[in-house]
């Protein structure tokens, strides 16, 4: 059975006396900063000069220095930047402050697992990594409620690494949902190929495929739209509320059956051998090394990908149809 954490498990008094520095202000960093902020502790944001982020840290009540200024005043340095930026930055701002006795953080495996940042054994090396995309980390959080976590060890020489991690996750509103232990290589690689196979990757395919079948067999695109784009999130909603079971108590009988027999006609066993070669190339750190190359030659086919799918009809059709949906500006 996996260990689970909650409130009363985090101590959060191991990080009173704790300058903790946030590297970025993005998605992850915002909230993470926020989130500690208000729950009492010290923070700071370590942004690089020029960078967009500082007037509106500063805004927000923050206290905001150079990448290499808040490292050095900080006893735990949690680096939320992109992951392909991360080593770059390590190496230049933070490593040469990283002392003897300090804790280096990450929300997100990747670097430690491909050994893009080895750090000094003298330091405490943990991850606090909240499931959940850090707007909604901080909109919960604002609620009194907060999203699941995980908290991993890779150093641990203070001996109390997975503890301050735990008041970490605390502070960031982890333990009021549960918190995971884990380990840096399953975060890594289970985070990757949910990213691949399901979340991002395989959702979006699913979906274009859906669209273009029905839009190729003459229906229009407004009524593929709606049942392969829109209603999506309908059932995600079932799922993220029930499971499985209660989506299919929500829905008919027919939709039910369909489920069933023809769901496995899409993703058959010739689906699950391709998610397996691709978690494949998670392991081995075939992925790993085709991204961190990518960004070293300047993203060619990054880009060349990302245009070519905003240009899908799929992308198209939604605009306008989202642009009539009063709701959905309600909600932004």
């Amino acid at each position: 059975m996996a260990t689970m954490y909650y409130e009363n498990d985090a101590d959060m008094s191991l990080l009173d006396n704790k300058k903790i520095g946030i590297i970025g202000y993005g998605s992850q960093g915002h909230a993470h900063a926020l989130n500690l902020k208000e729950s009492g502790m010290n923070v700071s944001v370590g942004l690089y000069e020029g960078s967009k982020s500082i007037e509106k840290a500063e805004a927000e009540g923050l206290s905001v220095g150079m990448v290499a200024e808040v490292a050095a005043e900080s006893d735990v340095i949690m680096l939320l930047i992109p992951d392909h930026t991360q080593s770059e930055i390590y190496r230049e701002s933070v490593l040469p402050n990283l002392l003897p006795g300090k804790t280096l953080m990450f929300a997100h495996g990747f670097n430690i697992h491909y050994e893009a940042i080895k750090p000094p054994e003298s330091v405490d090396v943990s991850m606090v990594a909240p499931k959940a995309p850090g707007h909604r980390l901080r909109e919960v959080f604002t609620r009194g409620s907060g999203v699941p976590g995980l908290l991993a060890v890779h150093q641990d020489p203070s001996g109390e690494a997975h503890a301050r991690g735990l008041a970490y996750a605390r502070g960031i509103g982890c333990t009021r949902a549960g918190v995971l232990d884990t380990t840096f290589k399953e975060e890594t690689e289970t985070d990757l190929f949910g990213e691949q196979a399901v979340l991002c990757g395989g959702v979006a395919e699913l979906v274009k495929a859906a669209f273009d079948t029905l839009v190729d067999a003459g229906y229009q695109p407004e009524s593929a739209y709606f049942e392969c784009m829109h209603e999506l999130k309908l059932i995600v909603d079932l799922f993220y509320q029930g499971g499985l079971e209660y989506m299919r108590y929500s829905v008919s009988d027919t939709a039910e059956y369909g489920d069933y027999t023809r769901g496995p006609r899409v993703i058959d066993d010739h689906v699950k051998e391709n998610m397996q070669r691709v978690l494949a190339d998670i392991q081995d750190g075939s992925f790993a090394r085709e991204w961190i190359s990518e960004n070293d030659e300047g993203r060619p086919t990054f880009n060349r990908l990302r245009q070519e799918n905003a240009g899908h009809a799929i992308e198209n059709i939604g605009k306008e149809l989202r642009g009539m949906m009063s709701f959905l500006k309600d909600a932004d």
